[in-house]
């Protein structure tokens, strides 16, 4: 007899769970919308562009497949309850909670809890909580990714977005993250 992990899903809900992730690819990243950015990335552009900057990661303390498990996963609950950005008047711990049932909804229910929803639920949390060496390291690609886009978007829709800048200023940690801000930094000088 096979266990659940090996099983095959309820197709049902694995279309569902593909219909969220679909949402991804469609759902267009507030922040951009928000400053008129003609073409704005959307979430899953965002999710993968991190996944790639991972791949560069040569860190012999950090676990670089999970650190690419880690930003693929990070915003998917975003299919399910939006890009929720600071300035909307959602509080910290209200984003928390929808997004953690989001989660909960796509492991438990859609993926039916199997191993695999586990080991995606694992990642998401850790990157939630922020404390694993891992967990921080990703956080620094999400902020390096978005003040990167920025950074492109001032270039081709001649547009001033030093708030994003701004937000990210003396939060990176990781010293490959920091070498890249420092250069995107000076590329912005030019």
């Amino acid at each position: 007899m096979e266990n659940k992990s090996n099983s095959a899903y309820n197709f049902t809900k694995l279309l569902e769970f593909f219909h969220i992730v679909e949402n991804l690819k469609k759902t267009k990243r507030t922040g951009w919308i928000n400053h008129n950015i003609k073409n704005p990335e959307s979430i899953s552009d965002h999710m993968y562009r991190m996944s790639i900057l991972a791949l560069l990661l040569n860190d012999d303390n950090l676990d670089k497949n999970k650190c690419i498990k880690m930003a693929v996963v990070h915003d998917l609950a975003e299919g399910i309850v939006g890009d929720i950005v600071p300035n909307e008047g959602v509080t910290k711990e209200e984003k928390n909670r929808r997004e953690t049932e989001a989660m909960q909804y796509i492991c438990k229910e859609l993926l039916e809890n199997s191993l695999q929803s586990q080991e995606i639920f694992s990642l998401w949390q850790e990157y939630e909580n922020g404390e694993t060496m891992e967990a921080k390291f990703v956080k620094d690609l999400d902020k390096f990714e978005m003040i990167l886009q920025a950074f492109e978007y001032e270039k081709s829709d001649k547009k001033d977005l030093t708030e994003f800048f701004e937000s990210t200023k003396g939060k990176f940690n990781h010293p490959l993250i920091k070498s890249w801000v420092e250069e995107l930094y000076l590329k912005r000088q030019i």
